[in-house]
């Protein structure tokens, strides 16, 4: 079983929902050489290295319809495989992408115009964008631990929680964190990396 059959198998994905994917694969093949979206190191492990990683996050979405945001969005990862696994299984919940730069905005436009995603682009630096009150706040691979709580404080709801996937200096970056902040946490065991964790976190304010 190749990481694509693994994906749709370990997630149970509609095959409309696993169509959607391989077109978003397809896209992010053609756009990176020009813009380097991923590694180029990763561009032949996306379902593993990326797909797998970011779709490990939906377990988050409530029964109800919410706004879900993301920021640094770069390629898309998690927001967009997000954003496909919810139109089936969600479609009224929303997607903002908080990305600022414009040819990676462009290429997020246009994934989300082919595949009819329920998502909108919003192209500013995240702490020049006005607060989203987002109900669910991602971000994969972009900062530590401490700055992500000051873009949370930011742009999640008062009852919105933060989802971080973090590698193997979560631990370190716990404590780092606690310096500035209060915060209720979960520490969630990662599907892809066995040293990593996801970090559910909600009830953040300032120490």
């Amino acid at each position: 079983m190749d990481y694509r059959d693994a994906f749709q198998t370990g997630f149970n994905v509609s095959r409309e929902t696993m169509a959607i994917l391989d077109d978003y694969a397809a896209l992010l093949r053609k756009w990176n050489p020009a813009i380097n979206l991923v590694s180029k190191s990763t561009i032949n492990t996306l379902w593993q290295r990326h797909f797998h990683d970011s779709a490990q996050i939906y377990r988050f979405q409530p029964e109800s319809p919410c706004h879900w945001a993301d920021l640094g969005s770069g390629g898309g990862f998690p927001a967009l495989v997000l954003a496909a696994m919810a139109k089936e299984d969600s479609p009224e919940s929303r997607f903002t992408l908080v990305e600022s730069d414009l040819r990676k905005c462009t290429f997020l436009r246009t994934v989300i115009r082919d595949l009819g995603l329920n998502a909108t682009v919003i192209t500013a630096r995240i702490e020049e964008t006005k607060g989203l009150n987002a109900d669910i706040l991602t971000a994969r691979a972009l900062a530590s631990l401490d700055k992500l709580l000051e873009f949370a404080n930011l742009h999640l709801s008062p009852t919105g929680i933060a989802v971080f996937p973090k590698g193997d200096r979560f631990q370190a970056e716990i404590t780092q964190a606690k310096a500035n902040w209060r915060f209720d946490l979960e520490e969630i065991p990662s599907r892809t990396n066995p040293t990593g964790a996801i970090l559910k976190i909600g009830g953040i304010s300032r120490v």
